[in-house]
């Protein structure tokens, strides 16, 4: 299996005031192999979000390598780094963030459109797949207010997996969802 993501040293700080800094990541190293499920778990507050947004380039470490599919984050323009976050990364936030002005179909084609990989039919098709695999197909049309916290939750997930991500991070993305829903 090949490596497609590689961290070297990993080290990042919070400033807390005027001369206080508080290392939140201390010198992390790791590797994902494609295919890779990796679990990071620890108390709240012990860094793990921090490290998600890290490695998947939405923050800046301190020091330290990041090489996603050979690629050197780090040394990427926030332009560059959005686009490999559309098209190759996927990101389950602990809270859905969906657009309240946008109904729950809408919601998980909107990056895929962006993307503009496939025709608009067929982005809807796969979306409308997602939403069955997911178990929220009847609410496609619902506002984000006419839906609970976990199909909020599903319809997240569903808009992560719209554009076929390489790698998929999620930051306690079964949090708001019952065990059934879960699985």
């Amino acid at each position: 299996m090949r490596t497609i993501l590689e961290v070297e040293h990993l080290t990042k700080e919070y400033s807390m005031g005027k001369n206080n800094k508080q290392t939140v990541l201390d010198d992390i190293s790791m590797s994902v192999k494609e295919g890779e499920f990796i679990s990071v778990m620890g108390p709240s507050g012990s860094g793990k979000s921090t490290l998600l947004y890290s490695i998947s380039g939405m923050d800046k470490a301190v020091s330290g390598k990041i090489n996603f599919c050979k690629t050197e984050l780090g040394a990427m323009s926030e332009d560059e780094l959005a686009k490999i976050r559309l098209h190759k990364m996927g990101f389950i936030f602990q809270q859905s963030n969906l657009l309240k002005n946008l109904n729950l179909l809408d919601n998980i084609l909107l990056s895929a459109y962006l993307a503009k990989k496939e025709s608009r039919e067929q982005i809807r098709q796969r979306g409308q797949k997602l939403m069955e695999l997911t178990g929220i197909s009847e609410l496609a049309e619902n506002a984000v207010t006419q839906a609970s916290g976990g199909q909020l939750q599903r319809a997240a997930i569903c808009r992560t997996l719209i554009n076929q991500p390489d790698i998929l991070f999620g930051d306690e993305p079964t949090g708001a969802l019952n065990s059934k829903a879960t699985e």
